[in-house]
């Protein structure tokens, strides 16, 4: 069977392109892949919620096959690719013509879309998955948005982690003494590209908060900013004490820097039904991941994981659990152990090839 697969690989700056890849290798014992393929028994279309998924997305439209959804939100797609008029028509097409002045407002205010919480309650799917023969998802609130906008058949897969060769533990050891580090210091990370919705400024506040009550503890800040007001408004809690600032980074570097953290804070509000590949890698690791709360993480043993309710308790919440794992370092081993054991079972390339294997040949 000739599979078609169309996503973005390496070297396309985003997180998709390194899963992709990943993915690829874990079909390739299945299938004749063939990327971009012209003509296919089966097309699978990873679908992304921006520009380097367009022409992904029109082709999935055009050629129905297999969608995998990244995020379960292509709002901010549709909102980049198409002109005024278009995008007015295309939000009318999904939700109704009624909805054509609240379209016409959100073209308006779209500046704020990458916050504001309408542009995540209306994640303009329907298109894309009325149409296709199966839509794969990774977890339980991103199968239950595709449903609402009509997905025929929907399949859930665990996101796929690739366990990789890491360099000699010598080199994160160099690497804390280069960020001012003692065996003392309790290191968090936040990691990614830095969205309003990775609640940076939240957490940038808690810490400070947090530092004044546990002095050995630091934060690092890894990523591009995906907007320069957000990183105005973030500069002077990015210069507070303790606080570490790095760029975008590169595989070896990630995970470097992974390792060398001892808990991820990965938020993500208003949410879409990501499943976030960063907290994978770091659960994979055996790190504890400070998460905001939801549907996405149903399917993880309790435990495993360290909620955080989004709403006026966010920054609370957040800064006693720093407090609190800085104190008692042997809770956090004991979470990330349990998530590692966990990533190790449900997520290993292997098994997770095997079962879309599965699922598409199902589709002959």
């Amino acid at each position: 069977m000739k599979l078609g697969y169309h996503a973005p690989l390496p070297p396309a700056p985003t997180g998709v392109a390194e899963y992709a890849q990943a993915l690829l290798a874990a079909l390739s014992p299945y299938f004749d892949v063939e990327v971009n393929a012209g003509r296919a028994d089966l097309h699978l279309y990873q679908a992304g919620n921006n520009a380097l998924h367009r022409t992904i997305i029109e082709r999935s439209v055009r050629e129905p096959g297999a969608v995998l959804l990244h995020d379960a939100n292509l709002h901010h797609f549709y909102l980049g690719a198409l002109s005024h008029e278009a995008y007015v028509q295309e939000f009318c097409a999904q939700y109704g013509e009624w909805y054509r002045g609240f379209a016409e407002r959100l073209w308006e205010t779209r500046g704020r879309s990458a916050a504001d919480e309408r542009y995540f309650q209306y994640p303009m799917l329907r298109t894309v998955v009325e149409r296709a023969r199966l839509v794969l998802v990774h977890n339980r609130a991103a199968a239950e948005i595709a449903r609402r906008h009509g997905a025929p058949k929907i399949e859930e897969i665990p996101h796929l982690h690739a366990r990789r060769a890491l360099g000699p533990q010598r080199e994160v050891i160099e690497l804390r003494a280069r960020l001012g580090l003692t065996g003392a210091h309790y290191l968090f990370a936040v990691f990614g590209h830095l969205r309003e919705t990775k609640r940076v400024t939240a957490v940038l506040r808690s810490f400070r908060r947090a530092r004044r009550r546990q002095g050995n503890i630091a934060l690092l800040v890894a990523g591009r900013f995906a907007s320069a007001d957000l990183e105005r408004t973030c500069a002077p809690l990015l210069a507070g004490e303790g606080v570490l600032r790095a760029g975008y980074l590169a595989e070896r570097d990630f995970w470097n820097h992974a390792r060398a953290a001892d808990c991820c804070l990965n938020l993500r509000y208003p949410s879409c039904g990501e499943t976030s590949g960063i907290a994978i890698r770091l659960m994979s690791l055996g790190k504890p991941v400070v998460v905001s709360s939801g549907e996405e993480y149903s399917a993880y043993p309790e435990g495993s994981y360290l909620p955080i309710a989004a709403g006026p308790s966010e920054e609370a919440q957040l800064e006693e659990w720093m407090v609190t794992l800085a104190r008692e370092p042997g809770l956090g081993r004991d979470i990330g152990a349990l998530a590692k054991r966990h990533i190790e079972r449900k997520h290993a390339a292997g098994e997770v090839g095997r079962r879309l294997a599965a699922m598409l040949h199902q589709l002959q």
